[in-house]
């Protein structure tokens, strides 16, 4: 958006422009100042990672070696070489089938849960969102432990009927994972657009005849479509970009994805072809922007199904009649297979030295796998530092995107758009190719190798892939918040910074914590980025599960598993508490 108009049509005044009192060019200096070091600051973490993953693809060797030549051979060989065009397959397959699942099963809840008077709506809202605050890679875990090869529901099939029921190995199996886990992004999307549905509508399609199913089906679900779209394109990209499902059900077969592709070529790799992975990552990079693109596209004809209007009726539930206990039934089929089981089965898991049907959970119990990974100096580090990057990076993220949305909606900065659409950005770079990003950033930058192997440079990382989220949420406040105000400061002498950190800011202090809050979920479930930039001592607990399911130890997996989910659920809980304290103050 452009910097917010004043009555007076003198923008200049965002800047402290307005004449007159002591100290205003001094006041001047320091906004554009803030400005300036700002935009630069936000276009080098941007651009930190991004410029030496388009060099390293152009190189024909690793860019810390010295003479290297200009060329397009990475690419070549990358579009020549079998597994990278069966990886880019089984990923668009795979981004296809979890979409077309999460869509289902999102909008599905969405419409029951929003639009019709299905009991149990509460509970059921609550498991629908339960797995936005779990890792995929925890989640991934799960649902091994319980429907995997050796899973207690799959040996307890197979001693049933004598052959597996299923196999979770593949793309059906991944699919399925990925999807039910991207489900509650779906719905988030979509539920606020069928809570918004004008009655008018529904109450003509039942005068003429129409049943609960029908009217959902022809009037309610056909205007939530700009809602599908957004969330069905954030799906698939997500999908796109995830490697915790396919490392743990697809690589066991061989399967490969474009981002376990990019893993094992630059982790798993004896000597790590840079060339290719850099190419790789370019073409990762491009393909989720031209997604993100397809999307605004896509959404540009939204206006058509717009239905808040002035006229309009508040929403009234749909009566499902004999349908109600059926529908609510297959709910609760759904949430227990998708979000009690594996979670029930990973908390199990570690507490026992094994799974398995053939014998009760009761005989193996067992405190050691709690007792390896808090006696463990490795283990015990990486969940210390998972709760000091998620909160102190969190909080120093916020503060710093807070300045950013500052600069770009309440100021005359003559790039406030640029900067905006820089804030944007970062969510074209999926995780991985960050991660890789910056680390070929440290070796070039002279300047950066005391960030080697620290928990500081986890943050940076996690900050710049966590820019767009917060920016939404504070941007969004700041539009809301009148203008009149900055006027009010300036005209007795405060100066763009002072009227922003004394009035602007204190105002959007809800926004502020819900940006610090979905920030602190991110850092503590991000562990894509990290698996290149970690080293011994700065280990997070998403890269010690993954070295701890390399080496078979599913015990340990699943106590951090739950130590993680246990973090979540207080800092979920206390954030719920500050919520509801100033809600009611």
């Amino acid at each position: 958006m452009n910097a917010p108009a004043f009555p007076s049509g003198d923008t200049t005044a965002l800047n402290g422009t307005i004449a007159a009192p002591s100290g205003t060019n001094r006041q001047l200096t320091l906004a554009i100042g803030i400005q300036w070091l700002t935009a630069i600051a936000t276009l080098v973490l941007v651009l930190a990672p991004l410029g030496p993953i388009l060099w390293q693809s152009l190189l024909d060797r690793p860019l810390y070696q010295p003479n290297a030549v200009l060329s397009f051979d990475n690419f070549a060989r990358l579009l020549s070489d079998a597994g990278f065009l069966r990886a880019v397959a089984t990923s668009f397959e795979l981004a296809f089938t979890a979409t077309a699942i999460a869509c289902v099963t999102g909008v599905g809840l969405a419409l029951f849960l929003e639009r019709t008077d299905l009991p149990a709506r509460g509970p059921f809202r609550l498991f629908a969102l339960a797995p936005m605050y779990m890792s995929q890679l925890v989640n991934a875990f799960a649902w091994y432990l319980i429907y995997g090869p050796a899973g207690y529901l799959t040996l307890f099939g197979e001693k049933l009927i004598g052959v597996p029921p299923w196999d979770m190995y593949g793309i059906g199996g991944m699919a399925i994972v990925a999807g039910t886990s991207m489900t509650p992004l779906v719905y988030l999307f979509c539920s606020s657009s069928a809570r918004m549905a004008d009655a008018t509508l529904e109450d003509a399609a039942r005068s003429v005849g129409a049943g609960p199913l029908r009217v959902l089906w022809s009037v309610s679900l056909p205007l939530m479509r700009p809602s599908i779209i957004y969330a069905a394109l954030l799906v698939f990209i997500g999908t796109l970009e995830t490697l915790a499902v396919p490392l743990v059900f697809g690589r066991p077969v061989g399967l490969e994805s474009f981002t376990t592709f990019l893993f094992s070529r630059g982790l798993g790799a004896i000597t790590p072809d840079y060339g290719m992975v850099g190419a790789a990552a370019v073409l990762l990079l491009v393909l989720v922007a031209v997604l993100l693109v397809i999307q605004s596209v896509l959404l540009k004809g939204a206006g058509r199904f717009v239905t808040v209007r002035g006229k309009a009726q508040r929403p009234r539930r749909i009566a499902l009649g004999a349908l109600r206990r059926p529908v609510a039934a297959v709910f609760w089929v759904y949430f227990v297979l998708t979000l009690m089981l594996p979670l029930l089965a990973i908390t199990l898991r570690s507490f026992t030295t094994f799974l398995t049907p053939l014998l009760s959970p009761l005989k193996v119990l067992t405190t050691d796998n709690y007792a390896l990974v808090l006696g463990h100096p490795a283990y015990l580090r990486s969940i210390t530092n998972s709760v000091i990057v998620a909160s102190v990076g969190a909080l120093v993220a916020t503060l710093g995107i807070a300045v950013i949305a500052l600069v770009a909606k309440r100021s005359a900065f003559r790039f406030a758009k640029g900067l905006e659409y820089l804030a944007m950005f970062p969510r074209a770079m999926p995780g991985i190719v960050a991660g890789i990003g910056f680390f070929w950033a440290m070796l070039l930058l002279p300047f950066a190798h005391w960030l080697q192997g620290t928990i500081w440079i986890l943050m940076i990382a996690f900050a710049m892939r966590g820019i767009p989220t917060a920016y939404g949420a504070i941007a969004a406040a700041l539009v809301q918040v009148g203008t009149e105000l900055d006027q009010s400061a300036r005209s007795v002498g405060a100066g763009w910074w002072k009227t922003c950190t004394a009035i602007v800011l204190p105002l959007v202090r809800p926004a502020l914590f819900s940006a610090f809050t979905l920030l602190f979920l991110g850092f503590l479930k991000e562990y894509a980025s990290a698996v290149f930039l970690y080293a011994p001592g700065s280990e997070i607990i998403g890269t010690t599960m993954l070295s701890l399911w390399s080496n078979g130890d599913t015990g340990a997996v699943a106590a951090l598993s739950v130590i993680q989910i246990a973090i979540t659920g207080v800092f979920v809980s206390l954030a719920h508490f500050v919520t509801r304290t100033n809600r009611d103050v």
